[in-house]
């Protein structure tokens, strides 16, 4: 029984940092298909192509307007006179035109802070699109490390039944031959039982987990690559504190659009107040015209027109609208303003957890990696001394609880751990590729 329990739980203990099938997919493997098949993030890449079309169509507004214009029409003419003694007439005869027109805006200001607008528009998108692949990025890392994390609890207490197991059954055997009571038996049935239903419910939170994996990657979640038996968490660098959160106030992607919808909405003030200013365009137009004379026996006329000027407008009354408009973007502004500053609060505490997450676990881990040692000394200790009669059965269970759940909360440790560095280097708004490649380093190849 010795031989056979102590096999069984070095089994569970190896199960989660042990090496993986060949074809094991890898975190940065499945960072890439989740990169082409997330609808959240073709969403994003769609809505970011559709924003860079703000910066022309602003400049629009600064360019020239040229179009041209034709018409034809039949002309049919009755003419009569009231006096009978004046004969009237009847005519038919065509008339054609044909105009084209340009005018180039010299002077309007809310056509001129309309493209700055754009352009930052444009800039906005590009951050709002950089927040959803580092958004990208966290779910899809959070997701990997929830089916190992799961599969590693399956197994865990998969190899924890087995173990109850051969202890039920030799507490049944010993109470067969009267070297225990039935008490022993009723308390390793009753763990037994415990252990069958912890089972059922990782098996179903593994099925969960992988089917959060398959909605980001829209096929079935392969097999994944966990830990390598060397991997030891290593602390952030910088190593301090006060240098991530400087990072994460300036440079985090929440702060720099906060930042982006501040500048649009202090444009979007003055183009308001732009409606106030006079406008001056300059316009040219060459009309080319002909028509009959409806008089019979008379000749018909063609005209040729050429006009080029220039046209000052200047607004005195439109019933408030402006500045109703002047009001509400300054409402809005403020309102961006108050956006801004709790980006920034909220960045820094972002770092904060990030850090703090980052060392307490790297504590966690190594404290747990002592708590695993110790408890399996402890199990082969009880073990021996449920032999030589100083130790009960329920030792043995206890003592193999411990030992299981020290693992467990070992491989939470070290999950934690990695899914708090992403966090921290996301908060600091630095959050890509290289970094998943670097966690890639730390998996079994």
């Amino acid at each position: 029984m010795t031989r056979a329990h102590r096999a069984s739980v070095t089994l569970a203990c190896a199960l989660l940092f042990s090496g993986t099938p060949a074809i094991a997919a890898n975190l940065l493997e499945i960072y890439r298909l989740a990169l082409a098949s997330d609808p959240v993030y073709s969403a994003a890449r769609a809505s970011w192509t559709a924003s860079q079309e703000k910066m022309p169509q602003g400049l629009a507004g600064l360019l020239p307007q040229a179009s041209l214009s034709a018409s034809t029409q039949y002309n049919d003419r009755d003419l009569r006179f009231r006096n009978p003694t004046i004969a009237g007439s009847q005519a038919q005869y065509n008339s054609n035109s044909t105009s084209v027109s340009v005018s180039q805006p010299l002077y309007r200001k809310q056509n001129f802070v309309a493209y700055d607008q754009g352009k930052t528009q444009v800039a906005l998108a590009d951050v709002q699109f950089a927040s959803v692949g580092q958004d990208l990025i966290l779910r899809v890392s959070q997701a990997y490390f929830d089916v190992l994390l799961a599969s590693a609890n399956l197994s865990f207490t998969q190899a924890q039944k087995t173990a109850i197991g051969q202890q039920l059954a030799q507490a049944k055997r010993n109470f067969e031959v009267g070297n225990a009571t039935i008490t022993d038996t009723h308390e390793a049935q009753a763990r037994y039982d415990l252990v069958t239903a912890q089972e059922i419910g990782a098996q179903a939170d593994v099925e969960v987990k992988n089917r959060t994996l398959e909605q980001l990657i829209g096929r079935p979640a392969p097999a994944l690559a966990g830990p390598a038996r060397n991997f030891s968490p290593t602390p952030p660098t910088p190593n301090a504190m006060e240098p991530w959160v400087e990072r994460a106030r300036t440079n985090g992607l929440a702060v720099r659009i906060a930042q982006e919808t501040l500048n649009f909405q202090s444009q979007d003030v003055v183009r308001n107040r732009g409606a106030h200013y006079p406008t001056v365009d300059a316009y040219a137009s060459l009309t080319d015209s002909g028509q009959g004379s409806g008089v019979q026996g008379g000749s018909g006329t063609d005209t040729t027109s050429k006009i080029i000027g220039l046209q000052l407008a200047i607004p005195l009354y439109q019933g408030g609208i402006v500045n109703s408009r002047v009001r509400e973007a300054l409402a809005n502004e403020d309102k961006a303003r108050q956006d801004l500053e709790n980006a920034r609060r909220s960045a820094e505490l972002a770092a904060r957890q990030g850090y703090l997450g980052v060392t307490s676990n790297i504590a966690q881990v190594r404290a747990l990696e002592a708590a695993v040692i110790s408890n399996q000394s402890s199990l082969d200790s009880t073990i021996l001394g449920q032999q030589v009669g100083v130790r009960t059965q329920v030792d043995v269970l206890n003592a193999q609880q411990l030992l299981f759940s020290a693992r467990r909360d070992l491989a939470q440790a070290r999950y934690n751990y990695i899914a708090s560095f992403l966090r921290l280097i996301a908060a600091a708004g630095e959050l890509d590729e290289e970094d998943l490649q670097r966690i890639n380093s730390w998996l079994e190849k």
